[in-house]
């Protein structure tokens, strides 16, 4: 399959990187992190051609599916990541205590945080991803519908139902 050190893959890549560069870069929104997504798509397709099935679609669209679904992995991972300094931060507790007026905001923001945190963690899977890259990554609902490729009626049905749950939870919450 090599021919003076060509690499089939070699075409795709110069024909289709920047597309998945454009999937990777609708969810991550940094250049360098949708660029490292582009590497994993087609290091992987080089190691492993035969996860392309062309019965399933054409290569360009499998390459943008990939970019789009591994640049979520990573937004999600961060997301965790981001999540758990936060928990640790919050168990660590102020460093010192100041009896200054308003000494108590942070502390209110971090609790009030948690109880979003939590409300959002309790909805199911797709709605809890609208309102993530709604509000966590500033997409509208159509970049949302073509990012999870979806049409766009449910990619606002997601954001909405997902917005009236949280605020069902918190408002349980507060009660």
């Amino acid at each position: 399959m090599h021919l003076n050190g060509h690499h089939p893959l070699d075409d795709a890549y110069r024909l289709y990187s920047s597309r998945a560069f454009a999937a990777a870069m609708r969810v991550l929104r940094e250049p360098a992190a949708a660029e490292d997504v582009v590497q994993d798509v087609f290091i992987s397709l080089w190691r492993n051609p035969s996860q392309f099935d062309p019965s399933r679609g054409s290569l360009p669209s499998y390459i943008s599916m990939l970019a789009r679904s591994r640049a979520l992995d990573r937004w999600r991972s961060q997301a965790a990541h981001d999540a758990a300094l936060e928990r640790e931060a919050r168990a660590q507790g102020p460093r010192e205590r100041t009896t200054s007026p308003g000494a108590d905001e942070p502390a209110l923001e971090r609790e009030r945080s948690r109880q979003v945190m939590t409300a959002l963690d309790s909805l199911p899977y797709s709605q809890r991803e609208a309102v993530l890259l709604a509000f966590g990554r500033g997409l509208t609902a159509r970049e949302i519908a073509r990012v999870a490729d979806i049409p766009l009626g449910t990619a606002k049905s997601r954001i909405r139902l997902g917005l009236q749950k949280a605020r069902e939870s918190l408002e349980a919450a507060a009660a």
